[in-house]
């Protein structure tokens, strides 16, 4: 479900721009459609009042809750069963972040990535997205979301656009904590610049040597790593947030001193910060996690040279949840029997 269909269908119940704002900020911010001290008859269309209980049960089903996956550092990994029975990865963040799927797969094809070895299945609909939010906000607070579960977002943009627009309004969201994260496109820096809501932007770097890149992200849009910064450095002055960098080190592979030396190239003078994550090692995939001390001392000689660079722990890897890891072993018994049932 797209939020614009939503809108239709209260339109077609008679429902004004103000009360059909009501209903998708009470269900944006996870509260009672009967909320408030007035009786929903004196100021809702009754066809509107009779349809909101079907609505509502529609709306919670969007996104329930298969399976939690608690880690040791204060996130969860959520399992969510979409209504057409497609599952998607919601991760819980430490200090009341969610970040949320927005394709069921994905087509970018990372090589580090188990989401990208089923290629996409999907889209995940604008009201699927904010559904996750949604079921977050049922567990704990939320103040940020970021875009970075299964999926590329710039691959899904009007709906990912859309459940931007609807956070960033009535969802209660700050503009500058809803995260766009991407590998770079060119439709990303036409698009979000004309949005009314304006997300701060994640560009997945994870290397400064364009061939290694083509490697790693084979089927990324050929943006090099100098027009991805640059590109980058136009948004981030437009809309006074710096633009988060991301990069997976994957070891012995973008941890070298070659890198260093292209990332301090690359983003010196730059409204930057460079998030370093140590990679969540997929027991599938043939790469590595470096170790944290070789890790630290990489952030450390950055900073030595003048680069902003935060080095992060990627959430959840003690229960091994990351790049889709929940969803294929959920689905792994599933193509066994039809495999079984094949032969």
């Amino acid at each position: 479900m797209r939020i614009e269909h939503l809108r239709e269908r209260l339109r077609a119940l008679g429902a004004n721009p103000r009360h059909q704002q009501r209903v998708l900020r009470l269900w944006s911010q996870a509260l009672p459609q009967t909320s408030g001290r007035r009786e929903l008859q004196h100021f809702l269309p009754a066809a509107l009042v009779a349809a909101l209980p079907a609505i509502a049960q529609e709306l919670a089903a969007l996104a329930t809750l298969e399976s939690t996956h608690a880690g040791d550092d204060g996130s969860a990994r959520l399992l969510v069963r979409l209504a057409d029975g497609q599952l998607a990865e919601t991760v819980l963040l430490p200090r009341d972040g969610v970040c949320v799927s927005t394709q069921i797969g994905c087509a970018v094809g990372c090589v580090f990535c188990m989401t990208g070895t089923t290629g996409l299945i999907r889209q995940v609909g604008s009201a699927e997205i904010v559904a996750q939010v949604v079921l977050a906000r049922c567990q704990r607070p939320v103040k940020k979301v970021v875009f970075m579960g299964m999926g590329e977002p710039a691959h899904n943009l009007d709906n990912v656009m859309e459940a931007i627009d609807l956070l960033g309004t009535v969802g209660n969201i700050g503009h500058k904590n809803l995260v766009f994260s991407t590998v770079g496109d060119p439709r990303v820096f036409e698009a979000l610049p004309l949005g009314r809501v304006k997300p701060a932007l994640a560009l997945s770097l994870h290397t400064t040597r364009a061939d290694l890149r083509a490697q790693l992200l084979p089927r990324a849009p050929r943006m090099s790593p100098e027009e991805l910064v640059q590109a980058g450095e136009v948004y981030a002055r437009a809309t006074d947030y710096p633009i988060q960098y991301q990069w997976t080190l994957l070891e012995g592979i973008n941890d070298t001193d070659e890198e260093i030396d292209g990332i301090v190239r690359l983003l010196t003078g730059k409204y930057a910060i460079l998030n370093m994550i140590p990679y969540n090692t997929v027991p599938e995939l043939p790469y590595q996690r470096p170790s944290w001390e070789k890790a630290a001392a990489m952030a450390r000689r950055l900073h030595q040279r003048g680069i902003l660079t935060k080095l992060r722990q990627s959430a959840g890897q003690d229960v091994d949840g990351g790049c889709g890891q929940l969803r294929a072993r959920a689905e792994k018994p599933a193509r066994k029997v039809i495999a079984l049932q094949a032969v």
